[in-house]
């Protein structure tokens, strides 16, 4: 959650131009945390306790700077339907290594995260920042998931 509130309020303060970095450092280490918890509830109420965690950083984002409210309602938007399909497909892909259960998802969550967040957040598609997004986010998600991948 810290790194979704830190990426929000760069994103409040900075504009559009921090959206790839952010999406490098703070995206990609979430959607791969995101999957270590997958493993952790698994069965044990992961659908409600995701919803809890993602709007508790849209609040959070908000709470620290009202001016990232449009950022922070963005954030938790895109975040629901990404976290959706992420968790579908780990789903599918769980008798998988953690490794592949983590970037088969997280490629297809940067995919939806990087289209549906630029479109709330600055109101308008750029195929520029969605490709930036997407590449950083998957690199991201990559090389943090050799870090928290135990059983690669």
């Amino acid at each position: 959650m810290i790194a979704i509130v830190l990426a929000n309020l760069s994103v409040a303060k900075f504009g559009p131009s921090a959206t790839i970095i952010n999406a490098f450092i703070f995206i990609g280490l979430d959607l791969t945390c995101r999957d270590s918890l997958h493993e952790a509830w698994h069965g044990k109420g992961l659908w409600w306790k995701m919803l809890l965690l993602i709007l508790t950083g849209g609040v959070v984002s908000a709470l620290f700077n009202i001016g990232a409210l449009r950022i922070a309602i963005a954030s938790v938007v895109a975040f629901l339907l990404a976290g959706f399909f992420d968790t579908v497909i780990y789903t599918v892909l769980w008798k998988r290594k953690k490794i592949i259960k983590m970037n088969g998802s997280n490629v297809i969550a940067s995919a939806v995260d990087s289209l549906a967040f630029p479109v709330i957040a600055f109101g308008g598609f750029s195929f520029v920042i969605f490709a930036g997004q997407f590449f950083a986010k998957i690199v991201g998600g990559f090389l943090w998931s050799l870090l928290l991948a135990k059983d690669k």
